[in-house]
């Protein structure tokens, strides 16, 4: 394996474990609105929903691997923190999904085991000033610097996603615009930064720490350096395999509104957070995230006019907003909440996985 393969200064991903077969797409070559990579990127998103985002070679991809580099000491500073002190911007008994989620504060599975990691939301709407009330938050990320840092990781990263969202809307035959027009940067949004932190767990008790789940969204734009992220194929016998993050790109996946809009046709992929394998094991792991989802008051329901998208029968399909799905899925398995309805609160996990019910 080349060097470039794994990341300085952090233990590197094994070689002999089997890994998702991940299509690798250039920035590059999407900007210039390649033929071959659109389709590419369309079988991609059709097939696995997941794919690796060459960022290099790009202004907008080194500016963004840039303002990743300083977010990610930016999220390590955060995470030491006090817990009481992180706790103040707690607001789900607000209904909120943006501020901090304690470890251990959310259903990670089926069983009821909770989840092992930490997490704080950034909104996308405070950032960018969309909002007359914002809610509080640290210190840190209120200085102008890291105010900065994040206003740029969201314009860029929205542009990514504007323009993946523009190659599909063209190769579906959807009428110009429509999916672009559904996540305008300035509309008020559940879009969002992620900081996350996974602790090392106890080799003798090494389980999920971020159960199986769909993205609420549209694009997720996603950056880790440490193994863990594993993907479930679609099928009934598929087998979870590790993502291997790479050094230069994103991992990019598609959520459960696009399967929404396309009735099935986009893919929303199931995943979950693990242990890293191999010597990675014993390391804290960090990941940085970009949530792009449609404008709260969108319905999520099928789009017409395009040949591709099989129109649903009447009565087939939930229409709800962006912003209550995002609330249902983001706060639904809350452990803190009296009772969590584990089956209420799931995405589009068995669409995802091509299984009919």
């Amino acid at each position: 394996m080349t060097a470039q393969e794994n990341f300085p200064g952090l233990p590197p991903f094994p070689d002999n474990i089997p890994t998702a077969p991940l299509t690798r797409l250039s920035l590059s070559k999407l900007l210039a609105h390649d033929e071959s990579e659109t389709d590419r990127l369309m079988r991609a998103c059709c097939e696995i929903g997941f794919f690796y985002l060459d960022l290099q070679s790009t202004e907008p991809g080194t500016t963004l691997l840039n303002t990743a580099d300083k977010l990610f000491q930016t999220g390590t500073e955060l995470f030491k923190l006090p817990l009481a002190e992180k706790e103040k911007y707690d607001f789900s008994a607000q209904n909120s999904y943006h501020g901090y989620k304690a470890q251990g504060a959310m259903i990670a599975d089926k069983e009821g085991n909770v989840d092992r990691n930490e997490f704080y939301n950034v909104s996308k709407d405070t950032i960018l000033n969309l909002t007359p009330s914002p809610f509080p938050s640290p210190t840190l990320l209120s200085t102008p610097a890291t105010h900065n840092d994040l206003k740029t990781f969201i314009e860029t990263s929205h542009s990514i996603t504007i323009l993946i969202l523009t190659l599909l809307n063209k190769t579906l035959g959807l009428p110009p615009s429509t999916l672009p027009n559904l996540h305008r940067l300035h509309s008020t949004s559940s879009d969002q930064v992620r900081f996350i932190k996974a602790p090392p767990q106890p080799p003798q008790d090494s389980r999920t720490a971020m159960g199986e789940h769909t993205d609420f969204g549209s694009v997720t734009i996603l950056f880790n350096r440490l193994g863990g992220l594993q993907v479930l194929p679609a099928g009934e016998d598929a087998e979870w395999t590790y993502v291997r993050p790479l050094p230069g790109h994103a991992i990019v996946n598609l959520g459960d509104a696009l399967v929404k809009f396309t009735n099935g046709l986009l893919r929303s992929n199931i995943h979950r957070v693990v242990a890293p394998p191999g010597e990675q094991m014993g390391w804290t792991r960090y990941s940085l995230v970009y949530f792009a989802r449609p404008g709260d008051e969108v319905v999520l329901r099928t789009l017409e006019g395009s040949d591709c998208i099989r129109l649903p029968q009447e009565g087939e399909e939930e229409e709800i907003s962006s912003k209550e799905w995002v609330l249902r899925r983001a706060l639904g398995r809350r452990s803190g909440l009296e009772s969590v309805d584990y089956e209420k609160s799931a995405g589009t996990e068995m669409l995802s996985r091509r299984i009919r019910v």
